[in-house]
């Protein structure tokens, strides 16, 4: 990564894991605005959408404050945009949880339901079976990812470049990117020196080719 640091914006939905975000992005390059106002990101090159707990809840939040809008506005034109964890669910169609379906952000074609291994939730370190091509990934082919969830899409979105992770049988999308739209089920910022070098790889996206 060379030149000055780019400003990406860390949307303030109401859920996320957002002050480890922020400096694990500060960490690896960027200049970090966080905010909760739709209208606060015009000048930033990149977008990030952390989230933690429920679809429907995160997806009622980002609907009551507008960020689905700003999300689904920023990925149509391909500005660079990382979902993490349920900020990756969300960008899904729809989310099935507890006999419930919520309609999501429509960013990526594909339901997320509910993880069918015995050990629930899935949580802890595990191996990513990185997409061949990958820029999301660069230099991190056999590298394990920290994961907390018990919902996951499990079929690859069309035309975008899918990750893979396994847990007790359970194959399932790990991440996905369509250009410079990424999206991570496992936390980056959580993720030591692996999930730091991924950030970066992504921060590499955003300053462009």
């Amino acid at each position: 990564m060379s030149g000055d640091r780019p400003l990406v914006g860390v949307l303030d939905h109401g859920s996320g894991n957002l002050h480890s975000a922020c400096r694990a992005l500060d960490a690896a390059g960027a200049r970090v605005r966080l905010s909760s106002r739709p209208d606060g990101f015009a000048d930033c090159r990149g977008l990030v959408v952390p989230g933690v707990g429920a679809f429907e809840a995160c997806m009622d939040e980002l609907e009551a404050g507008g960020g689905a809008d700003l999300v689904r506005a920023w990925a149509a034109v391909s500005r660079p945009l990382l979902g993490i964890c349920v900020g990756h669910q969300v960008l899904f169609d729809s989310g099935d949880e507890h006999g419930r379906t919520r309609a999501g952000l429509g960013v990526f074609d594909g339901v997320v339901t509910a993880l069918t291994s015995r050990r629930l939730p899935h949580m802890g370190w595990n191996l990513v079976e990185a997409a061949p091509g990958s820029r999301l990934f660069a230099g991190l082919a056999s590298e394990r990812f920290y994961f907390v969830h018990s919902y996951a899409a499990h079929t690859a979105p069309d035309g975008a470049l899918t990750s893979w992770v396994e847990h007790g049988g359970d194959r399932c999308v790990a991440a996905a990117e369509r250009g410079p739209v990424c999206s991570t089920q496992f936390h980056p910022e959580k993720s030591g020196r692996a999930g730091a070098r991924l950030l970066r790889n992504w921060l590499d996206i955003v300053e462009g080719p």
